[in-house]
């Protein structure tokens, strides 16, 4: 498919009705019937006002909204209410149906919008119960600064909705004006505090892993597992904290250029109670409960009940990204010491899936002077619906975000009976809620929200999850099954925090102290927090682990627990988190650099030295962070200095660590088809790029794919295979050895975007330390057929993957090797994400953007992921790009996915993409000079009345 910058498409089941009426209005849009009514009309209507005046109920005084080329807005006020209430009322402008699908998603309300079709998903998302954590959090946490700055975030958004409805407000929104009378409500603080939930949820560490671990356990040994899980190879790849050690019941970070910067105070939580090895090996036996063998009866059940959870799972709306290896992010920071600006340079890519619009907003909030009643001066990224900048910098510090990846989630197979669940040997009830969906068009589905004292029972939202725990064979050394088995979900982020607290504190943070001090209320989700101010000679840098990280009475959370036994349940009061000040951090490390990409954080163990607390054993492995590291250190051993541009470069590095190590043994295959041979020629002296115009970067993809499908996607359990991969496989039987003869077909049932081996870094590992064992039972494939021979060997699996890639490749892209191209496989789609991915083509034409075709690639810098069990298309992205100059802010750069508008066939709907693909920044001006200079639009906001 060629690329193109125009193009095709949000939610799957269930909207024929509303989709049918789109497609009517979207063909009038097209120029079918009355279109020139309907392009007028409807899909200018909602297009914002951005110069002149409007008139705003409840503004002290005027706001200035300054917009350059690209749309991105700069607010001038003189107070921090109008301020905010001047954010809610420019992203209601440009993003507002983004605004209130999230809202109804995270309140779990979606088949008010959308109808039957998505009473499941709200039932699940009712069942987690985002939004009355997001009530409590509200009522009982934020400070009392917070609630006003929500609510007159709310009160913006509310005056721009006024008097607007349907075409006014969106195209969506007025294909379901058409529908059935949809009205928008009114915004409300909790509906920000929400939008903390689902990217929490989406952020929530390694419960994927627990998913897949326990279900490899019905086709694997523990020890095939252990190798699919290999332990992080510290040797090789740097943590993020080299040196460092808790003492006296505080970190001590070691080698710091300028010491400890802060004495942060003290917070209750276990000291030194939770030591992991960092082996990476499972726990537990092979029944799939953390070290459990009285329930090995369970095995079957819990397996089944897992597989279920995984499917119901991947309908559940990822706002961030598919779950797996691919949600991660870059961030880095080097010293004055080390760059042409004699400041700190920090750069950060969240490494999220791609979404029309982009889950990202730029945004500048700027007191016109600075007072006790008007303390902002910040521009970044922010999150339509939500108030303050998340990733971004004021006037004196600067801060990324990446995932810590921690582990925040278990999950507990209970023993369930009619009257309560088993606990302790005693009975005990479920505390329940009653919960009713209302559906579009009429209706309504209630149903009961049950939980146990280890959390919500997320099984009781699948129908097959909850009748097979009743055909479940349970030993008689485990409870009597009575109704059957469930499984509940344990999660930090279904207690309430003070994260939001924390976004407006490192807002107005002016050194790192006061940063650190910020970052404590940073709860949910766990973020690796990287700092940079411009202070002193160099300036200084900074990391902050912060988050809540539950520490656990038994097991280390890497497989499902027994939820009937106390003694595997999360500690609880002052020492069932790891206390604060116990915490990770960094401050002006001698090596005058930091990076965080996704890697361990520091190394843990029970050794003198070692980190004493377990915060997981699920990081990535390594690639990225390393590969950053190592490009760092070179160009400052070549050259003393990095610049702004060496940092964008950085960003673009498309270099595979996997084609690295595997390239040399391939081209040492002795190939005899002339094909192949041909395809094989392609490796010679290529230096492992992945150039979106490189034949051999598409080869070798095509390579690694099948090796990875030949070595180990044809062993993994069904539940983990991409659905609709289909083998045939022995026949389960308890007869004779001989009935195992009989060959019965077996298709997967995971989603593409998390189905396994997904040929993320922990890919790269498993293959790395199977590589020199060439008869290892891994590189053994059977026969297909009577052309295909059984592989015993890892050359021979090799060369079978050779084969079966020149020949896709063939299929895919021709039989002229001189046309492939990486890119031509790796497309980026740029789908809306809420009218539905399914409809009609030309429906998916007129909404959605692309094929881009991009370089890059999985665990790459440059990290434009794909999921090798299913195809070469992105799945994940840089979700925006930037590099801020601590010198001169003014000579920062950026650039975001899309663009600023949520509004299709605006100007500004993606107009950073094509820059976005091709590695470019734009100007981010931060001075009220710069943003002046570079205004083409302002649209004062002025009081009801003036």
């Amino acid at each position: 498919m060629p690329a193109n910058e125009t193009a095709p498409s949000v939610k799957k089941k269930g909207r024929r009705a509303r989709l049918i009426v789109l497609v009517l209005v979207l063909a009038l849009f097209a120029g079918l019937g009355y279109g020139a009514y309907w392009s007028v009309d409807s899909v200018r209507a909602s297009f914002p006002q951005t110069t002149g005046s409007l008139k705003v109920p409840g503004l002290a005084g005027t706001v200035d909204v300054k917009r350059d080329a690209n749309g991105i807005p700069q607010l001038y006020a003189d107070s921090d209410g109008d301020l905010f209430r001047a954010q809610g009322f420019v992203h209601a402008q440009d993003r507002f149906w983004e605004m209130d699908v999230r809202r109804h998603m995270t309140s779990g309300r979606l088949s008010e919008m959308f109808g039957a079709g998505q009473v499941e998903t709200d039932a699940f998302l009712r069942t987690l119960g985002w939004r009355q954590v997001a009530q409590q959090e509200y009522d009982t946490k934020l400070s009392p600064e917070t609630k006003k700055y929500l609510q007159a975030y709310a009160d913006g958004v509310n005056a721009y909705l006024k008097g607007k409805s349907g075409k006014d407000l969106s195209v969506e929104h007025a294909a379901l004006k058409l529908s059935d009378d949809y009205q928008p409500e009114q915004w409300t603080p909790v509906d920000s505090v929400a939008w903390l939930k689902a990217m929490a949820w989406d952020l929530r560490g390694n419960m994927q892993d627990e998913i897949d671990r326990a279900l490899m356990t019905g086709k694997l040994s523990q020890a095939q597992i252990n190798d699919l899980y290999p332990p992080y190879p510290f040797e090789r790849n740097k943590p993020i904290v080299e040196d460092g050690a808790v003492k006296g019941g505080k970190y001590a970070p070691q080698g710091s250029g300028s010491g400890n910067p802060v004495g942060s105070g003290s917070q209750g939580g276990a000291t030194g109670s939770q030591v992991s090895t960092q082996t990476g090996s499972a726990t537990g036996t092979q029944t799939g409960l953390a070290g459990d063998a009285t329930a090995q009866g369970a095995t079957v059940g819990l397996r089944t009940q897992l597989g279920a959870l995984a499917e119901t799972l991947d309908e559940i709306p990822a706002i961030l990204g598919p779950a797996g290896s691919g949600i991660g992010s870059n961030s880095w920071v080097v010293s004055g010491q080390y760059t042409t600006t004699g400041k700190p340079l920090l750069a950060n890519d969240p490494h999220l899936s791609p979404q029309l619009p982009s889950v990202w907003y730029q945004m500048g909030l700027h007191c016109r002077a600075a007072s006790a009643a008007c303390q902002y001066d910040v521009a970044g990224y922010t999150f339509s619906g939500m108030p303050g900048v998340v990733i971004g910098h004021n006037a004196d510090i600067a801060w990324g975000m990446t995932n810590l990846g921690a582990d925040v989630t278990d999950l507990y197979l209970e023993q369930v009976k009619p009257e309560g669940y088993v606990y302790d040997n005693k009975v005990l009830p479920f505390t329940t809620r009653e919960e009713v969906i209302k559906i579009a068009g009429g209706g309504e589905k209630k149903i009961t929200v049950r939980s146990t004292n280890n959390g919500p029972l997320i099984s009781d939202r699948s129908e097959e999850i909850a009748t097979v725990g009743a055909r479940a064979p349970v030993s008689s050394a485990a409870p009597d099954r009575a109704n059957g088995y469930g499984v509940s979900l344990r999660w930090t982020a279904l207690d309430p925090g003070k994260s939001m607290d924390a976004v407006f504190k490192i807002n107005r943070a002016k050194n790192f102290p006061e940063f650190r001090l910020a970052a404590r209320d940073f709860e949910v989700p766990s973020q690796n927090l990287i700092y940079a101010d411009n202070k002193g000679p160099n300036g200084n840098i900074g990391y902050q682990a912060p988050g809540r990280i539950p520490v656990r009475t038994t097991g280390d959370g890497r497989m499902p627990a027994p939820g009937w036994d106390s003694r595997y349940a999360w500690k609880s009061g002052s020492a069932g988190s790891i206390p604060q000040d116990e915490m990770p951090y960094d401050y002006n490390p001698a090596r005058g650099y930091i990076v965080t990409a996704n890697q361990a954080v520091v190394e843990s163990g029970t050794t003198a030295g070692k980190y004493p607390h377990l915060l997981t054993t699920d990081w990535g492995y390594g690639a990225r962070s390393q590969r950053i590291n190592d490009l760092i250190e070179a160009k400052i051993k070549d050259s003393g200095k990095i610049s702004t541009d060496d940092m964008r470069t950085m960003q673009m590095d498309n270099s595979s660590e996997i084609a690295a190590l595997l390239t040399p043994l391939l081209a040492k295959i002795d190939v005899s088809d002339p094909d192949v041979r041909s395809a094989q020629k392609l490796l010679e002296g290529w230096n492992y790029t992945q150039e979106p115009d490189s034949a051999a970067a598409a080869y070798f993809n095509a390579v690694w794919r099948n090796i990875l499908e030949l070595a180990f996607g044809d062993k993994m359990p069904k539940e983990l295979r991409v659905e609709g991969s289909c083998m045939n496989v022995p026949e389960q039987t308890t007869g004779p050895a001989d009935d195992l003869a009989k060959m019965v077909r077996e298709c997967g049932t995971r989603a593409s975007d998390s189905a396994q081996p997904d040929g993320g870094d922990r890919w790269f590992e498993v293959v790395r330390r199977l590589i020199k064992d060439e008869k290892s039972q891994w590189w053994q494939a059977p026969a297909v057929g009577r052309t295909v021979a059984a592989t015993t060997t890892r050359d021979q699996l090799f060369a079978r993957a050779m084969k079966d890639a020149r020949w896709e490749l063939t299929a895919k892209l021709g039989k002229d090797q001189s046309t492939w191209s990486w890119g031509r496989l790796h497309q980026l789609m740029l789908k809306n994400q809420t009218i539905g991915t399914e409809g009609p083509g030309y429906l998916q034409w007129l909404l959605n953007r692309g094929p881009w075709n991009l370089g890059g690639g999985e665990a790459t810098v440059n990290a434009t992921g794909w999921n090798a069990s299913s195809g070469y298309g992105v799945t994940w992205v840089p979700s925006m790009r930037m590099v801020v100059n601590l010198a001169d802010f003014d000579k920062s750069r950026w650039i975001n996915l899309t663009g600023a508008s949520g509004h299709a066939y605006h100007d500004h709907y993606t107009d950073q993409t094509s820059l976005w693909a091709k590695g470019e920044l734009l100007d981010w001006p931060f001075g009220r000079d710069a943003v002046d200079k570079a205004a083409v639009e302002t649209l004062t906001l002025k009081p009801e009345g003036s």
